[in-house]
């Protein structure tokens, strides 16, 4: 599997599709679905399963340092539960998030996504216009489809520090 047949599959994934022009509703700065919905895909391809992996949560995040209060985060997952109610949603603006994981600041949600703390959940999809379904893999798909979890290597030069565990 290469990142292309991975973007073909989530394109031909109705249940994928559906959450991710839901979230595309919001209109959110530079948003994406990550973690553990991309990567539990690879891994119920890979393995066959005829079910899908349940997912505690749909991680949407977004990037936008003009407004960091956690009450719009809430605000937003309050929509998409009103649009999907079946969903656990949990909305993240990642400009914010340093402050919460004691970090430098992020850059961007690519950027958040490259400190995830595996390289295997590193991974994060959107749409574009005409449902075309965008990949964000900073380390590539390679440790997911080979089922390696790794730390990323953010994670790994920081797992000394308390609020990166």
């Amino acid at each position: 599997m290469n990142e292309g047949d991975l973007v073909e599959l989530i394109e031909e994934d109705e249940w994928m599709m559906e959450i991710l022009r839901a979230a595309q509703v919001l209109l959110l700065p530079d948003w994406w679905i990550c973690a553990g919905f991309v990567r539990s895909k690879i891994w119920d391809v890979l393995h066959k399963h005829r079910e899908r992996t349940p997912i505690p949560n749909i991680d949407v995040i977004y990037f936008n340092s003009q407004n960091m209060v956690e009450r719009e985060e809430k605000a937003y997952e309050r929509k998409l539960h009103s649009i999907l109610p079946s969903i656990p949603w949990s909305v993240k603006n990642e400009a914010r998030m340093h402050m919460r994981n004691k970090v430098s600041p992020y850059s961007s949600s690519v950027d958040a996504i490259a400190k995830f703390p595996e390289t295997a959940t590193a991974l994060g999809v959107k749409l574009e216009k005409g449902d075309n379904v965008v990949l964000a893999a900073p380390y590539g798909i390679s440790d997911a489809v080979n089922l390696k979890v790794k730390p990323t290597p953010f994670f790994y030069q920081n797992r000394g520090t308390d609020e990166n565990l």
